[in-house]
């Protein structure tokens, strides 16, 4: 496993060294885990896929961000989550639903504008929640949702439990200002919450090198005493056992804790971004030398794990996806009576 909390990898592929993977002798997790975390990461893309698919056939609407090559990172966080934990993120946010137990059907039905789609068919790809799951949002203000994140935690605390709050953002985010006063609000009052870069090394199409003067994102907390890490978002083992120590600090009451989780998505900023701003071979080469779902896969197979498992999971998958797919097109799209539902809350 790679956990660091200094040197940054470098932008090209081909300077990511394989070494920076987990080690194959040994997981924090144990097997029937690690094939969870797996079926959970195929699940993750093989959704996203169908979301592109859709979105070409113009079933789904607006902007749409996929979190393809990203998988990683959810499913090795979302491992440690306990009932009650609250999480919210930016607009890349699919992944992060299915990972706190939003059903496939309800996040593709939101995708395609229908009623049975968790915001009610109104809320599309940026937009949707679950107060159930505890999921407060996709955003599409770039960094509101640290400050959002920062008072759920800020709720946790008050009511006096041991859940978290978890704030994920991208690196081009990180530049906000109004992340830097949540920091300060979350260390002066030993906020439990976790703030999650996500680093996929590109800002829509500016690499993170070109945007941020600061060469080391994991240390942005280091004025206010924020505890961190930086970690190979690329490998699952890793991600889990540096999300295990926030996830402890942050439960002890010692404030807030912030990951730089370094990954990289396959896909393009939007589905409306070519990706023309980075070698194609740089993408091939992540894909073929680093990508965290092949990376699982070769480390159950030395462990025994047959190939009929892999196989079942894949078909499994397959239908869950094609299921949701078909039960969002055969959902009925919103009433026009649906314009005056949820636009006000009494508090």
């Amino acid at each position: 496993m790679h956990i660091q909390e200094t040197a940054s990898l470098t932008r090209t592929a081909k300077k990511l060294a394989p070494a920076l993977r987990a080690d194959d002798n040994g997981s924090p997790l144990s097997q029937e885990e690690t094939i969870k975390a797996y079926q959970r990461m195929v699940l993750l893309r093989r959704f996203e896929e169908k979301a592109g698919q859709l979105y070409g056939m113009g079933l789904i609407g607006g902007f749409c961000h996929l979190y393809i090559g990203q998988e990683a990172v959810v499913t090795g966080i979302g491992l440690l989550m306990k009932a009650g934990d609250k999480v919210i993120t930016s607009y890349r946010d699919h992944a992060h639903m299915l990972s706190v137990g939003m059903t496939a059907r309800g996040v593709m039905a939101e995708l395609t504008g229908r009623q049975d789609g968790y915001s009610r068919g109104k809320g599309g790809s940026m937009h949707m929640f679950s107060r159930e799951k505890h999921f407060y949002g996709g955003h599409g203000i770039v960094g509101a949702q640290v400050a959002i994140g920062t008072g759920l935690a800020f709720a946790n605390k008050y009511r006096g439990t041991q859940e978290v709050g978890i704030a994920y953002f991208g690196e081009g985010a990180a530049q906000q200002g109004q992340v830097f006063e949540s920091f300060n609000f979350a260390a002066l009052h030993k906020l439990p919450c976790i703030y999650v870069i996500e680093n996929n090394r590109y800002g829509m199409g500016t690499s993170v090198e070109r945007s941020s003067a600061a060469k080391d994102l994991s240390q942005l907390g280091r004025p206010w005493q924020i505890p961190s890490l930086k970690v190979d978002g690329m490998d699952l083992f890793a991600v889990h056992q540096a999300a295990g120590e926030a996830m402890a600090h942050c439960r002890a009451g010692k404030g807030p804790f912030l990951l730089e989780m370094e990954t990289y998505r396959y896909r393009g900023h939007s589905m409306s971004d070519p990706a023309r701003y980075r070698d194609r071979a740089e993408v091939d080469e992540m894909r073929r030398t680093r990508d965290p779902i092949e990376h699982i896969r070769k480390y159950l197979s030395k462990q025994g794990v047959a190939d009929s498992v892999f196989k079942k999971i894949e078909d499994d998958v397959k239908a869950e996806v094609n299921d949701a797919a078909q039960f969002a097109q055969q959902s009925p799209e919103p009433g026009v009576d649906s314009l005056w539902t949820d636009v006000w809350v009494e508090c």
